[in-house]
């Protein structure tokens, strides 16, 4: 059990600072903090829809992962 507590520590380490690198790959929809950082202005390079949606597919399915391995992690605690 060690050994489980060990692998899910490092893929809660490893899937929280991939959902930090891919929310803040995604494109500001203006009027928070991406306009402050220059977000607000509109290039003619953005995303396409396509590529969009599967960043968002990807974003959602390492923070389920990383919940996911937080909820594991907090049963391997409670119950060894």
């Amino acid at each position: 059990m060690p050994l489980l507590k060990l692998v899910l520590q490092i893929m809660l380490a490893v899937l929280g600072l991939l959902t930090i690198m891919l929310v803040l790959l995604h494109k500001g929809r203006g009027g928070g903090l991406s306009d402050m950082f220059g977000g607000g202005v509109s290039s003619s390079a953005s995303a396409s829809g396509v590529a969009e949606r599967n960043l968002n597919r990807i974003t959602v399915g390492a923070a389920v992962g990383w919940g996911m391995c937080a909820v594991g992690l907090g049963i391997v605690e409670k119950f060894l």
